[in-house]
C-alpha cells in the first residue's frame, strides 16, 4: 500500500475513534468491553497513550505513563483530550521527510506505510471495542479493515507470542466480512455485546 494511502487509512482510524469517544453516553464509561479486564473508560485511556507513544516515537518525548497501566485522562473532556493526541500524530506523521523511508515507533522503526497502518490498527480496534461496549452503531468499516489487515498480518502474532497483547485468534465464521475476521483474528468476537445486568 502507497504511503499516502496508509497514510489515509490512519486519518479515518482517527476519525472512527473521535466519532465514537464523542458518542458515548456519560453513564457508560464503567461498562465492560470486549477488552475482558477493562472498562471504556480504561480502554480509551489505553488508546489515548498508544496514540500518543506513536506519535512522541517520531517527535521525541515519552508517554504520560505505560499504555498498560495507563494515567486517567478522563477528569474533563475525554473528547477534547483524545483530539489533542489525535492531531500530534497526524503532525508527526505528516511532518516525516517525503523521502523517509522509515519511521520510529513504540516497537521498533518501521517501514513508514507499516508504521502508519499499526497506528491505525489500534485506533480502530479499539474504537470498535468501545463502539460495541457503549451500545453505538458504529461498525468497523470493512474499507479501514482492508487498511489495517497488512499490519494484522506482520505484527499481531509477534505481539501476541512476546507480550500476550492479543486474546488467542478465534476461528472466523465462513460468512464473517473482512471487518468481522480481522477482529476474530485480534481475539475479538465480532458478535460481542454487553452481558445484560
Amino acid at each position: 500500500m502507497e504511503r499516502t494511502q496508509v497514510i489515509e487509512v490512519l486519518t479515518r482510524a482517527h476519525a472512527y475513534l473521535a466519532e465514537v469517544v464523542a458518542g458515548v453516553p456519560e453513564p457508560a464509561w464503567g461498562a465492560p468491553t470486549p477488552c475482558t479486564e477493562w472498562t471504556v473508560r480504561q480502554v480509551l485511556n489505553h488508546a489515548r497513550i498508544d496514540q500518543q507513544a506513536y506519535g512522541l516515537a517520531i517527535t521525541g518525548g515519552r508517554p504520560d505513563s505505560d499504555p498498560f497501566h495507563p494515567a486517567d485522562a478522563l477528569d474533563g473532556d475525554p473528547a477534547a483530550e483524545l483530539d489533542k493526541v489525535l492531531r500530534a500524530v497526524a503532525d508527526a506523521y505528516a511532518g516525516l521527510p517525503a523521502d523517509a523511508e522509515q519511521a520510529p515507533t513504540p516497537l521498533g522503526p518501521m517501514p513508514v506505510p507499516l508504521a502508519a497502518a499499526a497506528a491505525a490498527m489500534d485506533a480502530a480496534v479499539h474504537a470498535w471495542d468501545i463502539a460495541v461496549a457503549t451500545g453505538q452503531d458504529r461498525p468497523l468499516a470493512g474499507e479501514l479493515a482492508e487498511g489495517i489487515w497488512p499490519a494484522v498480518q506482520r505484527l499481531v502474532d509477534h505481539l501476541r507470542d512476546a507480550y500476550q497483547v492479543f486474546a488467542p485468534a478465534r476461528e472466523p465464521a465462513p460468512d464473517h466480512d473482512r471487518a468481522e475476521v480481522l477482529l476474530a483474528f485480534l481475539g475479538r468476537d465480532p458478535h460481542w455485546s454487553p452481558v445484560p445486568s
